[in-house]
């Protein structure tokens, strides 16, 4: 009888031991989980940084300066029409499609420039051949196309493509 009067003591001590550990333990914890929150928003910060360097790295390598040429594309001011798909073909081989959505249109209303083409070329002269696909305000279907010599030099070259219902102009640098 002594032995199970013990037994359930020492049990008992036992349990409410564990019972003050566990809260110890979770108050502990708590702290434990601020600091590695922190500690985790760090390294997520860290990956994004790295990330956006090796992107920038790739590009460097993908892309030499001397080689590289980037195409860019934009709408004309006020223009009104839908654009629907535009075509890139430089050097008698197609480069860039593309289809465009809604925001993708508005974003170009609204003044913005998309990147439609990076690549390599070599120095010289190289045609470009531009066509575009949209719908008028009055809705109805045309398309529209033109050509540009690209003068490759020794470094690397931007082309700006300017979008008009009537018209495609380029510009270079």
């Amino acid at each position: 009888m002594k032995r199970i009067i013990s037994k359930v003591i020492i049990l008992g001590i036992g349990i409410l031991l564990g019972f003050s550990f566990a809260a110890h333990g979770e108050e502990v914890s708590k702290e434990q989980l601020k600091g590695l929150d922190e500690q985790v928003q760090e390294i997520k910060s860290d990956v994004l940084s790295i990330a956006a360097e090796l992107n920038q790295l790739e590009e460097k390598l993908l892309y030499p300066s001397q080689t590289q040429v980037a195409m860019f594309v934009s709408l004309a001011d006020g223009e009104k029409f839908r654009l629907d798909s535009i075509d890139l073909q430089l050097g008698g081989k197609k480069v860039a499609h593309h289809l465009y959505s809604y925001k993708e249109l508005e974003a170009l209303r609204k003044g913005g420039v998309q990147r439609l083409y990076t690549g390599n070329i070599r120095t010289g002269a190289h045609p470009l051949q531009v066509s575009f696909n949209g719908k008028s305000e009055g809705g109805s279907d045309f398309e529209q196309s033109a050509t540009y010599s690209v003068q490759k030099g020794v470094g690397p070259k931007i082309v700006e493509i300017t979008l008009a219902r009537q018209s495609i102009t380029f510009s270079d640098r």
